[in-house]
Order: C-alpha cells, then sequence, then structure tokens
C-alpha cells in the first residue's frame, strides 16, 4: 500500500510508530487512575492495544481532527504522550470494582493532546461503548475509561464516565447517556457563544 504524502513532511512510515513495537517515550505517563494497578508494557500493551485499533474501526471511534482512527493517535510521533494507556485493575486498591463475576477489569486512561481538547468527552464516551459492547472479542468483564488530570474538563467527563459504568453494570446497556451529556465537552469560546447568542435572543434585552 503506497504512503500517504503528509501536510506536515515526511511520509506515514516516518510519522508514525508501528502497531506491533511498544515505544516507552512515545507513550502517555500513566496518570491518577491506573496508580496502584498492573501498568500493560511491552507486548502486553502490543497486543491490546491492536484489537483496539480493531474494535474502534467497527465502532467508527475517530479523532475527527486528524482524521484517523483514535488507536493510532498513540503512533503519532508529532503527538508524543497522547492516547491511552491501560492496566489490569487490582482488587485490592482504592475504587477498585467489587461486583460479582467482573474478575477481570481493564483500566484505560486517555491523554488528549492539548489540555483544552474538545473531543475528550466524545471520544472517551466512543471508547468506552466500544470496548463494551464487543467484549467478547477481549479477556476482559469490563473496561473502565477515564480522561487524564492534564484535561481541564477531567473531572466533568470522568463523572459521566463513572455514570455510564454505573449504567452498563446495571443493564448491560453501553448506549445510555449520562446526565447533562451535552453540557460536557464543549470548550469556553463554544460556551461563550452559546452565551453570547443566548443573552441576544432574550426579551429583556435592552435594545
Amino acid at each position: 500500500m503506497p504512503t500517504i504524502p503528509s501536510p506536515f513532511g515526511g511520509n506515514d512510515d516516518t510519522l508514525f510508530d508501528s502497531y506491533d513495537e511498544f515505544v516507552p517515550d512515545n507513550a502517555p505517563r500513566p496518570e491518577r487512575f491506573l496508580e496502584g494497578h498492573a501498568v500493560l508494557e511491552g507486548r502486553d500493551h502490543v497486543a491490546f492495544h491492536r484489537l483496539t485499533r480493531e474494535l474502534f474501526e467497527e465502532r467508527k471511534v475517530y479523532d475527527m481532527t486528524f482524521n484517523y482512527n483514535l488507536a493510532r493517535l498513540n503512533l503519532d510521533t508529532r503527538h508524543r504522550n497522547a492516547g491511552y494507556r491501560y492496566a489490569v485493575e487490582r482488587d485490592d486498591v482504592d475504587d477498585a470494582i467489587d461486583e460479582a463475576g467482573f474478575d477481570r477489569v481493564l483500566r484505560a486512561e486517555f491523554t488528549p493532546t492539548t489540555p483544552f481538547c474538545p473531543q475528550t468527552h466524545t471520544l472517551t464516551i466512543g471508547s468506552f461503548r466500544a470496548w463494551n459492547g464487543l467484549a467478547d472479542r477481549h479477556e476482559y468483564d469490563l473496561v473502565r475509561v477515564r480522561a487524564a488530570p492534564m484535561h481541564h474538563q477531567s473531572d466533568a467527563i470522568n463523572d459521566q464516565l463513572a455514570e455510564l459504568e454505573e449504567m452498563y453494570l446495571a443493564t448491560g446497556d453501553v448506549s445510555a447517556d449520562p446526565a447533562d451529556s451535552a453540557a460536557v465537552g464543549s470548550n469556553p469560546m463554544e460556551r461563550a457563544r452559546e452565551n453570547e447568542s443566548t443573552s441576544r435572543g432574550s426579551p429583556d434585552a435592552p435594545f
């Protein structure tokens, strides 16, 4: 397959690591959600991330900024330290899932390219739905997803991911929407424009 020319210089082969290799210097640093758990490295990381590419392709979990499968962000050398890291959950650590029948739980932590990435909300929810909606394709009973704390809305996004997780545990349905989902994920400029539009249309405006 021919390589695709890039507007950033170089070609596809030089801009991306291979799905068959784990490059620690290009991988996101495990943050709060993975602390104390068994972080996947080397072949273990590669194996699950290659499967992730297939599941994301099937469920169309795409980074619309770069127009590629989100799993490829881990391999993009223009954005080192962005993408997913994984850890097998230890049940003796705080906030571990304690549910009968959930013997194998994986944690996935997403680090976006910038602290204000507007797609982090939709990408993490899409990832949760892909991994858990296609759970028969991997060895884990549950994949828990969180955004890394460097994102400016990580607390609000993670609250919704926790809510989605609870709904999935209760119903087995990955398609439910968390409360106030539309209010999370927009950046400050988008919210300012929304507020401006509302005020312009208000019947109480002085002019």
